[in-house]
C-alpha cells in the first residue's frame, strides 16, 4: 500500500453534513490537509466526504481565523486551475518542554509543527530546586517572543518527561538522595502554577512518538513500535494509527524488557534491555577510556578514537535490540519498527544495520518480520511530541487519537 493510499484509508473520523457538527467538521478538514500537506478544496471533500458546498464554507471560515492560507494555483491538463489549501503556520503556537536526564529542551512550535524558537539547558543530573525556576523564567521568555496580535494563538503547553525521573539512580551513578528529590514531584502540577495556558504531560518517549505519528512515517504506517536511543533507550506503541498508553501509561516500554534468561539458581534478574543499549552505555564506554563522552550524541561517535568503543557498543546493543523486536513482533504483528534517537543520524544507521544482522538469525517461521525504520524528527521528538498534543487537543478531531492522558 502506498503513503498517499494508506493515509487516505486512515482518515478517521470521517466529517458528517448533520447540523451541529460545525466545530468537528472544520477539524476533520484542519486533519485532512495537515495529514496531506496541502489539499485543493475538491480533493479534501473527496477525503472527508462532505459535500463541495461544506466544505467551501469550512475553508472559508478557517481562512477568516488564519488557520489556513491559499498557496498558488496548479494547473492541470484541462479545466480551471485548483488552488491548494494549507495550514496557516502562525494559526496557532504551543510550547513543549523536554525534561530529561541530562537536559531540558523548550521549543515554540507554530501550527505546521515547525520548531519557531528554542532554549536549552544542559546539567549533570536535573535538580528540581533550580529546574523549576529555570523553567519558569524561559517559559516567559519563549512566549514573550511571539509578536503582540499573536500570542492569544498560544494554546498550551506539552511536557515530555521520564514517568520516573529518579528511577535507576545505581546505573547513572546519582546519589539516591538527589533522586529522591523526584519521588513526590507532580511535574504537570509545578508547571501549571507558572502560566495561565493549559499544560499536559505525557511519557518522553510516547511524546517522541507521537512526533513520528503525526508528523513522521507513522503518516503511512498503520501499526509500529516505536524505538528511542536516549540515556536510556525507551519506546512507544502505536496500534491502528493510535498511540496505545496502557494501563499505568507504559505500553513500548521497551528498554524494560529483558535481553536474557534468569540463570538457575541464581536469585540475580536477567538484564533489562536498557542496561545494554542505552546510550549512557556507550557514554561510559568513552569515559573508562579518557574520551568525551557528550560524542555519544554527535558525529564523532563513528570517528577515531570513539569508533572503536562505538563499534563495541554497536555488537552488545544491535542483537539486544532485535532480541525485543521479535519478542515484540511475535505479540503484536507488527507492520514496522521505527527507530529515532538524540544521536546523529550516522550512529542510528550503524545501529539499525546492526538490529538488521540480528534480525536475520531469527527463524521467523509463522510470524511476519516487520519492516525496520529511521525516525525521522531526530531528538527534538519528545519537546515536539509534547507542543502537538495542545494543538491536537484544540484542533483535531479525534480527542484520543494519542492516548487518554487522564489514565
Amino acid at each position: 500500500m502506498s503513503p498517499a493510499t494508506s493515509t487516505e484509508h486512515r482518515l478517521r473520523p470521517r466529517g458528517s453534513n448533520q447540523l451541529g457538527m460545525r466545530q468537528f467538521n472544520e477539524r476533520v478538514v484542519l486533519q485532512a490537509i495537515r495529514l496531506n500537506g496541502s489539499l485543493p478544496k475538491a480533493e479534501i471533500a473527496r477525503l472527508t466526504k462532505l459535500t463541495p458546498q461544506t466544505v467551501q464554507v469550512i475553508i472559508g471560515r478557517l481562512d477568516a481565523d488564519g488557520l489556513v492560507k491559499k498557496l498558488a494555483p496548479v494547473r492541470g491538463k484541462v479545466g480551471q486551475p485548483s488552488v491548494p489549501m494549507a495550514l496557516e503556520p502562525d494559526g496557532a503556537f504551543s510550547i513543549g518542554i523536554k525534561i530529561g536526564r541530562r537536559s531540558m529542551d523548550m521549543l515554540l512550535v507554530d501550527f505546521t509543527g515547525q520548531v519557531r524558537q528554542r532554549n536549552s539547558l544542559s546539567y549533570t543530573f536535573p535538580d528540581p530546586a533550580t529546574l523549576f525556576g529555570e523553567i519558569d523564567v524561559r517559559l516567559r521568555a519563549l512566549a514573550a517572543m511571539l509578536p503582540p496580535k499573536l500570542r492569544s494563538r498560544l494554546h498550551g503547553v506539552g511536557i515530555a518527561a521520564p514517568l520516573s525521573l529518579g528511577g535507576w539512580q545505581s546505573l547513572l551513578g546519582v546519589p539516591p538522595v538527589q533522586a529522591a528529590k523526584w519521588s513526590d514531584i507532580d511535574i504537570r502540577e509545578r508547571v501549571e502554577a507558572m502560566t495561565e495556558l493549559p499544560v499536559v504531560f505525557v511519557k518522553d518517549t510516547a511524546a517522541a512518538c507521537v512526533a513520528e505519528l503525526v508528523a513522521g512515517r507513522g503518516r503511512s504506517i498503520k501499526s509500529f513500535l516505536y524505538v528511542f536511543f536516549d540515556t536510556f533507550i525507551g519506546g512507544g506503541l502505536v496500534i491502528d494509527s493510535h498511540l496505545r498508553g496502557g494501563l499505568h501509561g507504559n505500553a513500548g516500554a521497551v528498554g524494560s524488557l529483558p535481553v536474557g534468561l534468569g540463570q538457575p539458581g541464581s536469585s540475580a534478574p536477567p538484564a533489562q534491555l536498557l542496561s545494554v543499549a542505552s546510550l549512557f552505555n556507550l557514554e561510559r564506554r568513552y569515559l573508562d577510556h579518557s574520551l568525551d563522552p557528550v560524542a555519544a550524541g554527535d558525529a564523532r561517535a563513528l570517528d577515531k578514537p570513539w569508533r572503536p568503543h562505538t563499534d563495541a557498543w554497536l555488537r552488545e546493543a544491535g542483537p539486544a535490540l532485535a532480541l525485543a523486536i521479535n519478542s515484540a513482533a511475535c505479540l503484536l504483528d507488527l507492520e514496522g519498527v521505527i527507530i529515532d534517537g538524540s544521536c546523529s543520524r550516522e550512529l542510528l544507521q550503524a545501529a539499525i544495520g546492526h538490529v538488521e544482522q540480528s534480525l536475520v538469525r531469527y527463524n521467523w517461521e509463522g510470524v511476519a518480520r516487520p519492516a525496520v525504520l529511521a525516525g525521522t524528527i531526530g531528538s527534538d521528538a519528545r519537546a515536539i511530541g509534547g507542543a502537538l498534543l495542545p494543538l491536537y487537543a484544540n484542533f483535531a478531531p479525534d480527542r484520543d487519537l494519542f492516548l487518554k492522558l487522564g489514565q
